[in-house]
């Protein structure tokens, strides 16, 4: 055993710090990471450059723990970052700013009106004005090119969408208040994917609508019972349709066929429709998944992303490019072993711009249309959001590592002179010592090289021992990536007094598709062996105290805390599982995406009943011994909190310390600050109360 003072010591006065928000004393000038320091930071998201390529346009959302909920306003910067001025003042929340395209109006989806509709303010500021007053509401604002119009996505009743737009609205609305007002709130399913992940179904199909600035009514581009974007976020890379550069036609991404089978097909496709109204035309006809088209400067190429195996969500996504003239298909990526992205055009035609995973990293690539190559541009940390300027010399991006937030940077297309835009946060975190992880490897199953995240507590003192918590990361088919979270950070774990051990085992993206493969219908073979051998690389440094070793993780990583439970006797002190899979058989009838299962189980279980059990935690419950913190949402759809509940009742039936915690009114996610704030404090607690040994 090692010794532990110092690390208790630590762990108190970073607990009360965050609770209590009392700073911290040490010898340096700056102090730890503290939860309310996550309140405080400034949240940047959804960039837009202008067309000169000057400014651009962002979102920034700041939290308010009083009214347990947040607000989002539109900002500018200059992208030398010499000026920086805000453009909307609403308690609503004003986001996804588009410039039109002679860069004197930002169109912006808001719900000042009540519901979410788009907006349109002058750039240089003034009063905004309503746009879109469609009953449904209104989201993803798309210039037309010739700036006339403006494309966005409004979820409507698909038996009026061939009607008139003037009667389909009243009808829409109609439909919206008689179910508001009803006094039976029964509702009758004929079909799967009745509700999707933290909402439930009433219907209604998201469609594409076009409307003039003139002030016409706006026309239904692509009526019928069919959704005209990803409904799933995993099919989904942003804004999934495009303007030819003409305007004379929409390409888009339109889920499944026949509905019947949306909650088990994975075979999105690409569509075109002209935007002065007609039939859609079908592009690929690929089983798997084809999404995010878009459309080369000079219209002769459509990009897009496509997997291969159809069924399997976490295939790799490959850059296609299409000949609108010829329907010659080629693949950009054939040889590089990793998914992109959404593709953005350099303006000469010649290169796409992507991100894509590699090795707890999330640089940006330029992939030459003539397919001769991958070239790594951004290289370090999670970057996002590329946008590329006019003269195709400056790349704008999103960027965030594991000790900083998101904020926007700009380079040189080559990736050379690279410099932060914005600085939003900059003030806060002067005052921070967040120390940033060390990257390190070890052999997993098999002798396979696993890389981890070391994190390390502020104010490190290396003679001292520290109480260690592995994390397991959800997905699968996700990873710990130098980046940074409101929700699962593991900075400001650390900041707690801990080591935290972050480790990108089996199914990890960015070390290959085959190194993600090997998950699949093995979810607790390979990759649990690399999870054991990661922690007894931890548990052998010097500075990690091995008698008080705790785990925690959400979705899959609670999957894996529920699978401790009975496979780890009392190695660990204590563990958190939030939205975990307990019970793979009784998750199936009541989970909405069914392809996942389908997949990773090999079919649906009565199919294959033993897959089912094979490695379903809830068959070793038995073997349960460690106290544990049982967290979950009533929203989740994805992993019913009925899971949790199985597992709190064996947990408690046989003895174990636990506690479920039950939030009514989150999903998958704990997103309201107030919740997210008694989330950690929770964590926090109970990791506090089983490592002070």
């Amino acid at each position: 055993m090692k010794r532990t003072t110092r690390a208790v010591n630590l762990l108190t006065a970073s607990i009360l710090a965050s609770v209590i928000c009392l700073p911290v004393s040490h010898s340096q000038t700056r102090r730890p990471l503290q939860l309310a320091d996550m309140f405080a930071i400034k949240r940047i998201s959804s960039p837009a450059l202008s067309p000169n390529g000057q400014l651009v346009a962002y979102t920034v959302t700041v939290p308010d723990l009083e009214n347990n909920t947040t607000s989002s306003d539109i900002w500018i910067a200059s992208i030398d970052g010499m000026v920086v001025r805000r453009l909307t003042t609403h308690p609503a929340k004003d986001r996804d700013p588009a410039w039109s395209p002679d860069g004197k109006t930002i169109a912006f989806q808001s719900a000042r009106s009540g519901i979410a509709q788009i907006w349109l303010v002058p750039a240089e500021g003034d009063t905004p004005r309503l746009f879109s007053t469609i009953s449904t509401g209104a989201s993803q604002p798309v210039w037309s090119p010739d700036g006339s119009s403006i494309a966005f996505i409004s979820e409507v009743y698909p038996e009026y969408s061939g009607r008139p737009f003037a009667e389909s609205d009243s009808l829409n609305r109609s439909m919206l208040q008689e179910r508001e007002t009803r006094k039976v709130k029964a509702e009758v399913y004929t079909r799967l994917l009745y509700r999707h992940w933290d909402h439930w179904g009433d219907g209604r199909r998201q469609h594409i609508f076009l409307q003039q600035l003139a002030g016409r009514d706006p026309k239904d581009l692509t009526p019928g019972d069919r959704d005209a974007v990803p409904t799933s976020t995993t099919f989904s890379a942003g804004i999934d349709f495009a303007f030819s550069p003409d305007g004379k036609e929409i390409a888009y991404t339109a889920t499944p066929v026949p509905p019947e089978e949306e909650a088990w097909s994975t075979n999105h496709d690409i569509y075109t429709v002209p935007t002065d109204g007609g039939t859609p035309r079908q592009l690929t006809t690929n089983p798997a998944a084809d999404g995010y088209p878009r459309y080369s400067p000079d219209g002769t190429y459509i990009a897009y992303r496509a997997q291969s195996r159809e069924g399997n969500e976490a295939d790799r996504w490959q850059l296609m490019l299409l000949h609108r003239a010829t329907g010659r298909l080629s693949s950009l990526t054939k040889d590089f072993d990793a998914s992109v992205d959404a593709p953005v055009w350099s303006p000469d035609n010649k290169i796409l711009y992507v991100v894509s995973d590699e090795e707890g990293h999330r640089p940006v690539f330029a992939v030459s249309v003539k397919g001769d190559g991958v070239k790594k541009v951004i290289t370090n940390h999670t970057n996002s959001d590329v946008l590329v300027s006019a003269g195709g010399h400056t790349l704008v991006f999103s960027q965030a590592s594991a000790v900083r937030p998101h904020e926007i940077y700009r380079s040189d297309n080559d990736g050379k002179n690279l410099a932060q835009v914005t600085h939003a946060n900059d003030d806060l975190f002067a005052q921070l010592e967040v120390p940033f992880p060390e990257s390190v490897w070890y052999e997993g199953n098999g002798k396979t090289p696993v890389q981890a995240w070391i994190f390390k507590p502020p104010a490190f003192d290396p003679d001292a021992a520290y109480p260690l918590i592995l994390l397991v990361h959800g997905g699968p088919q996700g990873a710990w990536r130098s980046n940074w979270s409101y929700r699962w950070n593991p900075s400001l774990w650390a900041a707690q007094g801990y080591v935290i051990m972050a480790p990108n085992p089996r199914g990890s993206v960015g070390f290959g598709q085959q190194f993600t493969d090997e998950i699949s219908r093995d979810w607790a073979g390979k990759v649990f062996v690399d999870l054991m051998n990661g922690l007894e690389y931890a548990e052998k440094l010097s500075y990690v105290d091995d008698a008080n070793i705790a785990a925690a993780g959400a979705s899959y990583g609670g999957y894996m805390m529920n699978w401790f439970l009975g496979h780890t006797g009392t190695r660990f002190k204590a563990l958190v599982t939030h939205c975990g899979v307990y019970n793979f058989e009784s998750m199936y009838g009541a989970t909405e995406e069914l392809w996942f299962d389908d997949w990773e189980r090999g079919g649906p279980p009565w199919e294959v009943p033993e897959a089912y059990r094979e490695h379903s935690p809830h068959v070793y419950a038995k073997n349960f011994q460690t106290p544990t913190l049982v967290i979950h949402g009533a929203f989740d759809f994805r992993i019913p909190y009925t899971q949790a509940m199985e597992l709190f009742t064996a947990l408690q039936r046989q003895g174990v310390p636990s506690r479920f915690v039950f939030f009514p009114d989150e999903g998958h996610w704990i997103l309201k600050p107030a919740n997210s704030e008694f989330w950690h404090r929770t964590v926090f607690d109970w990791f506090a109360q089983h490592l002070r040994h």
